[in-house]
């Protein structure tokens, strides 16, 4: 690559580095683990790795004699999008019955595929890309803030095990809530002394929510509770 050559192979940078602020700045908001310089990160460097592969022709090697050099950039492509995949498993994490950093994973994810466009030249696809990633992002979920909020929640209860009634009335204060029949789990902990038991259930906003855990902290013998709405 020669100085002349500089500006072509720099706008697709810049362009990559934009779009993955773009994208970023949503997740950074969001207070996700994976934010601003991590998707600026992403972009780049799978722009950067398309270009290479688009430039095969200019790399310093010798063919063999005879031999005829036949270049694929699809075949980096490929490798690209398989080695996000590592990246995009360390934002996945599971909580109890929750598993939260898919829609992180998935914006890591598409972030690479836009850098991948813009390394390869094709600016107007890589700009939809990014648009309606973003739009995907931002728009959406206000859209979905105006929708019904219904909750799915992964809840922990925990309560001493001398505590006459206890699980009759943490049912009682279940009640009416559109329960899992999958998710329940019992366990006897703490040498036998305290019953923990898991729960799967929709509930409708925070209010009731918090409704939800004064019901628990009024119940004699409950000594713990964990409810954990799923969110990506």
């Amino acid at each position: 690559m020669t100085v002349n050559e500089l500006p072509a192979f720099t706008l697709p940078l810049l362009a990559s580095v934009l779009a993955g602020g773009l994208i970023g700045f949503e997740r950074e908001w969001r207070g996700r683990a994976a934010g601003f310089r991590t998707h600026i990160l992403v972009c780049l460097a799978s722009a950067l790795l398309m270009e290479l592969a688009v430039t095969q022709g200019a790399w310093r090697f010798m063919p063999v004699e005879g031999a005829q050099v036949i270049a694929d950039p699809a075949r980096l492509a490929h490798g690209v999008l398989t080695g996000i995949g590592f990246l995009c498993a360390g934002v996945i994490f599971r909580a109890g019955f929750s598993i939260h950093g898919l829609t992180t994973a998935a914006s890591l994810w598409i972030t690479a595929a836009i850098g991948l466009l813009f390394g390869a030249g094709l600016f107007g696809l890589g700009l939809v890309g990014t648009l309606l990633t973003v739009l995907i992002l931002i728009a959406l979920r206000l859209v979905n803030r105006r929708l019904p909020q219904h909750a799915v929640v992964d809840a922990e209860i925990v309560w001493r095990r001398d505590a006459v009634g206890a699980e009759d009335r943490i049912e009682a204060a279940l009640a009416g809530l559109r329960r899992s029949a999958t998710a329940d789990r019992f366990e006897l902990i703490d040498d036998g002394s305290k019953l923990r038991r898991s729960f799967r259930f929709r509930i409708e906003g925070e209010p009731a929510l918090k409704a939800l855990g004064a019901r628990l902290r009024g119940i004699d013998g409950v000594v713990g509770y964990s409810l954990d709405p799923r969110d990506d």
